[in-house]
């Protein structure tokens, strides 16, 4: 296993460099990617069996079984044994739900690591022609740094990228409970933020919600070094009040003195391996995943895509997950627009269990 993991790994990790993937490479590496998955992978393997298919003969993309979000809740989705898993990423589901666990091995891990780093250098490069200067980007994070949050998806991505650009983990400005629960260590951000070069400031829109309501509070204006980037990943789970995206980075543009075209979101999740971006435009924001990935919407009901802009159910196929299964269903609603899509809310059923996962 180990010396096949070694050599998908490779693969993957050079495909993913070469930053334009033809459709007919993509089809031919995600069949392959599946045809090995689906030997390894009993779950997946279960799963598709349950569903009618008896082996991991497909010769499309397309024709790859969606495994849903809820089989990483209540089933081991992997190939990596157990004496070769070296972490374990847990959603940050909503409080008193189940979260998913998505296993790495050192091979899969690896892979994930070049995605999210060729994805995140992807999205900065694009204001190169605006006049940003991206290597010259302090980063600043919101949440606990990794010791502290190890299962963490967000938090792995963000050392990374912390690490690859030469910092330390001061960067991170995130505390977190006896309880689990990730809050902002409001004086240590203030010294972060003291700085004179652009920043990098990535957290969670909770994270931005609690960092508008303190300095609120404090009747104060920031007023961040010009050419600071802003990046927010979604999700309050909870743990704040919700508001419309737009009105969020309103109200962070208002605040900290960022223009909202400085503004713009990141779409992950712990299932995937890679990550989509939009490119803070105001108004309809459209997410772009990178060429190793490719999403469809597809219908709750029937499983069949949806039209340009019809509201289905996101499925995304990522050849950067190695370790489980190369497409995935999630539980958000979304519709296709040229070069990406929107993201439309949460779907409103509740997670599957049991022999139900088998027919999502």
């Amino acid at each position: 296993m180990t010396s096949n993991l070694q050599s998908w790994a490779a693969q993957l990790a050079a495909l993913i460099e070469c930053k334009v993937i033809p459709d007919h490479t993509f089809d031919r590496v995600a069949c392959a990617l599946f045809a090995f998955q689906f030997e390894h992978n009993a779950a997946l393997r279960r799963i598709c069996e349950q569903r009618g298919l008896r082996s991991g003969a497909v010769d499309t993309w397309r024709a790859i079984p969606a495994v849903p979000v809820s089989a990483f809740k209540h089933m081991e989705m992997t190939l990596v044994p157990p004496d070769e898993r070296i972490a374990v990423f847990h959603s940050s589901g909503t409080t008193g739900r189940e979260s998913s666990r998505h296993f790495h091995s050192r091979e899969s891990l690896g892979v994930y690591e070049v995605s999210l780093l060729n994805g995140f250098g992807a999205h900065l490069a694009q204001d190169a022609g605006m006049g940003a200067m991206p290597d010259r980007l302090v980063p600043v994070f919101l949440t606990p740094p990794p010791e502290a949050a190890p299962h963490s998806s967000l938090v792995h991505m963000l050392g990374t990228i912390g690490r690859a650009r030469g910092f330390s983990n001061d960067i991170f400005c995130g505390t977190t409970t006896s309880g689990g629960d990730w809050c902002v260590d409001h004086e240590r951000l203030a010294r972060r933020l003291h700085c004179t070069d652009p920043l990098l400031l990535f957290g969670t829109a909770f994270q931005f919600v609690h960092l508008i309501d303190e300095w609120e509070r404090l009747s104060f204006r920031g007023a961040l070094p010009e050419g600071t980037r802003l990046i927010e990943t979604g999700g309050y789970k909870g743990r704040s009040r919700e508001m419309p995206m737009e009105t969020l980075h309103a109200a962070i543009s208002t605040r900290l003195g960022v223009p909202r075209c400085r503004i713009a979101r990141e779409f992950g999740m712990c299932e995937l391996s890679s990550q989509a971006y939009d490119r803070g435009r105001e108004g309809n924001r459209v997410l772009q995943f990178p060429p190793w990935v490719r999403a469809q919407i597809c219908s709750p009901e029937t499983g069949r895509e949806m039209k340009a802009g019809e509201v289905g159910l996101l499925c995304v196929c990522d050849l950067a997950n190695l370790s489980s299964t190369v497409l995935v269903q999630t539980e958000d609603l979304a519709r296709s627009v040229e070069d990406g899509f929107e993201l439309c809310g949460r779907a409103a059923a509740g997670p599957p269990r049991g022999c139900s996962l088998m027919t999502a």
